[in-house]
């Protein structure tokens, strides 16, 4: 039979439909594009904004105009975080939610055996164990996404991953390392590590943290590479950075989620972190670090942001030169505490917000860029268009470079000559 998976959301959800393909074709399941006639549709959704609920809903429509009679699946953080919602949804024949991944193939096999709608959502536990879904492949040869995290104690006030996702739980090293070794000798040159809330990995296991994920990896020869996902700025400790900077594989990157640089807002939004220790945790990074980057998300518009405290986060991304910044405007989720507070601002008014700080970060952005220029990159390149190859340097600036051999997969040194909005310009040495 032909199945098919369409994902929403972020790399964790990635991380996790590539592994129930791999569940499925160990199973002898044909695995076809989401665009592709299939007997059976996965939605994995993503239940961050309730704009992602929506496009999780039209999906099921336009799976059924490919295929009528095919069994759609609804899996993922949207029927966990509402599953009375999902419940609901027509032409939907199977709702799971985020957990027991693992036993969707049963499923189906239940369904084409009863023909009568499942529901297994189950709700979240403390105590519960990390589901060991692995990968052995991923959509590309160069990079792979390694789920090592999952769930998140923090409860940020705009936020309902905590009920979709759960308690902090993660994957055992020994499992992880089995993992490694695996994606490694598919070809992979370079893994991210990534989780629902990263920073807490190993608040569960014993004596670990985010620095022994990090160690267990660049102990596998093959891998060339490693970066951190979405990293939580109080979570990240100075003994955490210096760990990670005498590790050669590890990839000079940092993603910390800002949210906002007014310490007002911060507190509204239940962030555990102040504008200042954001700030001097950037700046230890930089001395640390040669030639680190720093990427981020900020969001405009919280409910009873002021000009002022705007001003704030807008001064902010001016004083640290990103190399990326995440903007995004506050959406009401329903769920959340956030959701209920006073002083909701206009729709234009985020739009305008969302303009300024779009100027802001190219600003921040062409600062860094310009600071890349004769520096020399080690880059691994991933795509090729006629004689220009393009890969991503270890702090991950994008790099083009002309070559008459094919670099695709290749790791190689780079003199960056010149840079563009959003790419270096360099040339092999």
């Amino acid at each position: 039979m032909k199945i098919s998976f369409f994902t929403l959301g972020c790399k964790v959800n990635q991380y996790e439909t590539e592994a129930m393909k791999n569940l499925f074709f160990e199973n002898n399941w044909e695995i076809v594009n989401n665009s592709d006639f299939a007997d059976v549709y996965v939605i994995n959704s993503c239940t961050v904004t309730s704009l992602s609920d929506k496009k999780a809903r039209q999906s099921v429509g336009r799976f059924k105009k490919i295929n009528p009679n095919a069994i759609i699946v609804m899996t993922g953080c949207f029927p966990q975080a509402f599953p009375q919602k999902s419940q609901k949804l027509k032409n939907v024949d199977i709702v799971t939610g985020t957990i027991n991944r693992s036993n969707l193939p049963d499923l189906i096999k239940q369904f084409l055996i009863n023909k009568k709608p499942i529901i297994n959502v189950s709700p979240h536990k403390k105590g519960e164990q990390f589901e060991n879904l692995t990968i052995k492949d991923f959509s590309k040869k160069t990079r792979a996404f390694i789920k090592i995290q999952d769930g998140c104690n923090k409860y940020c006030s705009y936020c309902i991953i905590p009920k979709s996702r759960g308690f902090v739980r993660s994957k055992p090293l020994e499992t992880l390392k089995n993992e490694l070794i695996s994606v490694a000798e598919s070809g992979y040159k370079e893994v991210v590590l990534v989780g629902i809330n990263l920073s807490s990995y190993g608040a569960d296991l014993k004596d670990t943290g985010l620095t022994d994920a990090v160690k267990t990896a660049a102990k596998i020869p093959k891998i060339k590479r490693i970066r951190l996902g979405s990293i939580e700025p109080d979570l990240l400790t100075t003994d955490d950075i210096l760990k990670l900077s005498k590790e050669d594989k590890f990839c000079q990157q940092f993603h910390l989620a800002l949210q906002s640089g007014s310490d007002s807002v911060l507190k509204r939004m239940r962030r555990r972190y102040t504008k200042d220790l954001y700030k001097n945790l950037v700046e230890y990074i930089l001395q640390t670090f040669e030639n680190p980057s720093i990427t981020t998300d900020i969001m405009v518009g919280f409910p009873g942001e002021t000009e002022e405290e705007f001003n704030e986060s807008l001064k902010l991304i001016e004083d640290i030169n990103f190399l990326k910044v995440h903007i995004f405007p506050y959406s009401i989720r329903q769920g959340t505490q956030a959701a209920k507070m006073e002083n909701q601002i206009t729709k234009s008014e985020k739009q305008l917000r969302v303009k300024k700080m779009e100027l802001a970060s190219k600003k921040s952005n062409q600062a860094f860029m310009s600071k890349q220029i004769n520096k020399i990159h080690e880059v691994l390149f991933e795509t090729q268009e006629g004689d220009v190859f393009t890969g991503h340097a270890k702090n991950y600036v994008l790099v083009k470079a002309k070559s008459d051999l094919n670099l695709c997969g290749q790791i190689k040194y780079v003199k960056i000559n010149g840079y563009e909005e959003n790419f270096c310009i360099g040339e092999l040495i």
